[in-house]
């Protein structure tokens, strides 16, 4: 009986594990067909690029602002150089943008969730 309560117990907390989970989580399909990975560090969000060219670069961190948006910094794999970053999710689709000069030149690309 105690071994069903605890078996029971831990997959509540796995669970409850599970939906607590930010949106920003997960593997996501760049705009240039890669794949990225997206996961807790340290408070934040890192973005890992796991396919491609630059596989294995981790090319951002994201806090989260509220309301489906991210803020922190992204790195342009090809050239190394690290941008303000920003996020927006809507659903299944994420808008992300690296800026410059104060966020009057912006480059964005759409990701989908995988």
């Amino acid at each position: 009986m105690l071994r069903m309560i605890s078996m029971a117990a831990a997959a509540t907390v796995m669970m409850a594990g599970m939906a607590f989970a930010d949106a920003i989580e997960g593997n996501w399909k760049t705009q240039s067909g890669e794949t990225a990975a997206i996961g807790a560090c340290g408070g934040a969000y890192c973005i890992t690029l796991k396919t491609g060219k630059h596989a294995g670069k981790s090319i951002g961190k994201m806090t989260a602002s509220g309301g489906g948006k991210y803020a922190g910094s992204i790195t342009d794999p090809a050239d190394d150089k690290t941008y303000k970053g920003k996020a927006t999710i809507s659903g299944g689709a994420m808008k992300m943008s690296g800026c410059v000069f104060g966020g009057l030149i912006c480059k964005t690309q759409n990701w989908k969730k995988m």
